[in-house]
């Protein structure tokens, strides 16, 4: 069986499609599978265990006609038996129905007149676990699918190395994870610096690493600038940021896709919440501890009401 997954989204996204992919691929051991999703996205796929070959398509792009038939073409040509995509757009549906696939799954909705396969979309539960309802259009129940990520050996190495460099392969150390300055998901650096001093006070000997990223260098800059011994590391890849987190005793974050990263590598996790919603972003275990703004907004979120949430947790 040939399978192709249209997962639209960012890399947090499609790192939440893995469960999905992977139960398909347990189920259809010599099946291919393959992946349709952004450009920027085709990173996470660095940690995917059941993925043939990952696609290109920008879906939020302004797509011309040329565009739209390039991609019938690519998929018409690899002679899918099956598509099941986490889309409800029609123009999805209607393109996944002018390659002629036979069996095309999707969530029931109102855009959904081209698919042939509809499942009921239950957002009341984590995405992980929504994304694998899809499955039951092939007749496959799994409520709780696993959450695992495969690591390159490459990018565990150079994890390793990173910690020696720091100097905290044998302390362990808390992760501070916070990829975004300008977003929903950015934290004002003075309220980290907050909470980061306190677990310094309370715990000395407990290293803080902060994960340095192209887009979060103001926030980086400041904290070493009020933490002069505060540790440092830039994974400049997925592989090697699930490697740096999984090599954490604990990970303070944003809702973000390290986060989802944190949830499969099961390496404890408090994570901020602005306007997302925790019940659908993280499953239900004691690992994973949502803190969420009372007013939406993340900035709103007191250091005080982390570190109850840390020292409580």
């Amino acid at each position: 069986m040939r399978i192709v997954a249209l997962v639209p989204g960012g890399i947090g996204e499609q790192i939440l499609f893995f469960p999905t992919l992977d139960n398909l691929k347990q189920k259809y051991d010599t099946s291919r599978i393959d992946v349709v999703c952004e450009p920027s996205s085709k990173a996470a796929y660095q940690v995917s265990q059941s993925v043939s070959e990952v696609l290109a398509f920008d879906f939020k792009d302004r797509n011309s006609m040329a565009d739209f038939g390039n991609l019938i073409g690519m998929i018409r040509d690899r002679e899918y038996d099956v598509a099941i995509t986490s889309s409800q757009s029609w123009i999805t549906g209607l393109l996944l129905w002018l390659t002629g696939i036979n069996t095309r799954i999707a969530f029931k909705g109102n855009n959904s007149l081209f698919f042939n396969c509809l499942i009921p979309r239950n957002e009341e539960q984590y995405a992980a676990y929504m994304y694998n309802d899809l499955l039951q259009g092939l007749g496959i129940n799994s409520t709780y699918p696993e959450l695992a990520l495969n690591i390159p050996k490459p990018d565990i190495d150079w994890a390793t190395a990173e910690q020696l460099r720091n100097g905290v392969n044998d302390t362990g150390y808390i992760l501070v994870c916070s990829p975004f300055e300008d977003a929903d998901s950015a934290y004002p650096a003075d309220k980290w610096l907050t909470v980061i001093k306190d677990f310094r006070e309370k715990q000395p000997d407990m290293p803080v690493v902060v994960a340095s990223e192209p887009n979060n260098q103001n926030f980086v800059r400041t904290l070493s600038e009020k933490i002069p011994d505060i540790k440092e590391t830039s994974p400049n890849n997925v592989g090697r940021l699930a490697a740096i987190i999984a090599g954490a005793n604990l990970m303070l974050c944003t809702n973000s896709a390290p986060m989802q990263l944190a949830v499969f590598l099961q390496t404890y996790t408090i994570a901020l919440f602005g306007s997302g919603e925790p019940i659908k972003l993280l499953p239900k275990s004691d690992k994973f501890l949502a803190v969420k703004s009372p007013s939406g907004s993340i900035e709103d979120i007191q250091p005080k009401t982390i570190l109850e949430k840390v020292w409580q947790g």
